[in-house]
């Protein structure tokens, strides 16, 4: 089992990272002195998981346990949603010592965090993540929020866990698209600060995309090492944070015109960052060389490099109310190298080249 500390502020939190982690929960809970526990899950992994997290509670410690169950998708990433598990925690009697416990990917980790934190004005959580884009990279830093019509993640909150419990093995279950879409986010974190990284990615993608045990917790590993290095350093996104949204920028703009069903996060990220890779080039950082070894690398995650044909004005619409943009201007994650990042701005006439030869109209 490997463990990490993330920390934040005037507290700190563990971070438990091996095959069989799921049995930690009920000690977790334990340790956290919760008077009760609202396990928050979706359709696809309540079935999976949730009677071992019960039985993991239950044979540690003696407080009420109750859950819900949402519908499983980013579509239903929304306030309607955050009301049902407010509603269970109304019929839970949760208090300000109770907690609530996401079970589930992003999209689980995300609204749990959020109706945490707005519950008697702010409850403990913990974080149980089931997907490799949840394990490496969404569990972890206590961004949390739902997506709005107008755009992704609009309504949040920062609210760090307690703990997360990245148990590796229920990794075996995702589908192969889900894997190449948590792959997204992890060849993000070489792009953005790593290149040795990045060149592991390329020499063991096979392995990973087959989720060998050893490659897949050296992974995960290194992906919570450097986020909550970051996130350490900036904790609410004033400055070096925002390199995390490598990809996204362009990414959040393919799901919203999707309809946040059609593309998974993962994939989104995937085009983006092969987006931001050309926008580098484009301006004159990225070398011809490094842009080509991104593209093939996103492939070889089974990744999509382009987009199918899609609106490019309400695509920049979307970008400029994105949360990274400053006075309806764009910014940008954009490369110097593999490895090495930085936040800036583009002519627009730049941007509208790259968008085109990726597929927009």
């Amino acid at each position: 089992m490997i463990e990490l500390t993330v920390e934040v502020r005037d507290k700190s939190y563990p971070i438990h990272i091996g095959e069989g982690a799921l049995a930690l929960i009920g000690q977790e809970v334990k340790r956290l002195k919760a008077t009760s526990v609202l396990v928050v899950s979706n359709t696809t992994v309540a079935p999976l998981y949730e009677k071992r997290v019960l039985e993991s509670v239950r044979s540690a410690v003696d407080v009420p346990v109750s859950c819900v169950t949402l519908p499983d998708g980013e579509c239903y990433k929304d306030l309607m949603h955050i009301e049902k598990i407010l509603g269970a925690a109304v019929d839970a009697g949760l208090d300000r010592k109770s907690y609530m416990l996401a079970l589930g990917g992003g999209v689980i980790g995300d609204m749990t965090g959020f109706a945490a934190s707005m519950w008697m004005r702010g409850i403990d959580f913990i974080q149980v993540p089931t997907t490799l884009l949840a394990q490496v990279d969404s569990s972890v830093g206590g961004k949390t929020g739902v997506n709005l019509p107008a755009g992704k993640n609009l309504i949040g909150a920062f609210h760090q866990p307690r703990s997360v419990i990245a148990d590796t093995s229920v990794l075996r279950t995702l589908p192969a698209r889900e894997v190449s879409a948590g792959i997204a986010e992890i060849i993000k974190y070489g792009l953005l600060g790593d290149a040795a990284f990045f060149t592991y990615l390329e020499e063991h993608m096979a392995a990973l995309r087959a989720l060998d045990p050893e490659v897949v917790s050296y992974v995960v590993a290194h992906c919570c090492e450097m986020k909550k290095a970051i996130v350490a350093e900036d904790e609410k996104e004033a400055g070096v944070r925002a390199k995390l949204n490598l990809g996204h920028t362009f990414g959040h703009a393919i799901e919203k015109l999707t309809g946040y069903s059609a593309w998974l996060h993962g994939e989104a990220v995937g085009a983006g960052c092969v987006m931001a890779a050309m926008l580098s080039q484009e301006l004159g950082y990225l070398s011809e060389n490094d842009l080509e070894r991104v593209k093939a690398l996103v492939e070889a995650a089974g990744l999509p490099v382009c987009i199918p044909s899609l609106p490019m004005q309400a695509a920049k619409a979307a970008m400029a109310g994105d949360k990274k943009s400053v006075a309806g201007v764009v910014r940008f994650i954009l490369m110097e190298s593999i490895g090495k990042s930085f936040i800036a701005q583009a002519p627009e006439e730049k941007v509208d080249g790259v968008m085109l030869r990726s597929g927009w109209y």
